[in-house]
């Protein structure tokens, strides 16, 4: 479902989606940014699943096969441009991928803006350096399971999902650094503080 809005700055034919209203509702009510009420979306890999192949539609570069970063461990960030969690953790993450001098891990992001002209603008206004993929036919929400936004996914070399984290987090902490480093280990993946 889609309604048409004019919004200022953005154009006579910016639309509102189904997914802002939710995560615009959501976030006045204090809540998350629930996209569907269900728990699992369909076809989606649970932790432990291995990940199907998928073209990722590259925003700010090349775009690629899922399967190119198979034997790395791969942080993938889903995210949307109207999110303000999102916008508010983006950062931690290019810290976090900057931080890692050995490169034993690699950070990507999947908007699942609607306008990929909305997701570039969002990701220019950032100075985003990280490697960012727009998912246009919903494939990887559906896949990583993301009915709440952020998600962010630990995905091991060999392509299983390690661990899934709702919600924004100050992923270069040395809190989060920690529990990443466990998380690819094996150890436990009890975030931090709970």
């Amino acid at each position: 479902m889609t309604f048409k809005h004019r919004l200022g700055g953005q154009g006579p034919d910016a639309k509102i989606t189904r997914r802002m209203l939710i995560a615009w509702t959501a976030a006045l009510l204090g809540l998350s940014a629930t996209l569907t009420p269900c728990a699992k979306t369909p076809g989606e890999v649970e932790i432990g699943g291995q990940l199907r192949e998928a073209s990722l539609a590259g925003l700010n570069g090349k775009s690629r096969m899922l399967s190119a970063f198979r034997g790395r461990r791969l942080i993938i960030n889903v995210w949307a441009s109207w999110c303000g969690p999102c916008r508010a953790e983006s950062a931690s993450l290019e810290r976090l991928a900057w931080a890692d001098e050995t490169h034993q891990v690699t950070v990507i992001g999947i908007s699942t803006d609607d306008d990929p002209r909305a997701a570039l603008a969002w990701l220019k206004a950032s100075n985003a350096t990280l490697s960012h993929y727009i998912d246009r036919d919903l494939v990887l929400e559906n896949m990583l399971g993301a009915n709440r936004l952020p998600l962010t996914v630990l995905v091991d070399p060999s392509g299983r999902v390690v661990a899934k984290v709702s919600g924004a987090k100050a992923w270069d902490s040395p809190e989060m650094v920690k529990w990443v480093r466990e998380a690819f280990r094996g150890g436990s993946t009890a975030l931090p503080g709970r």
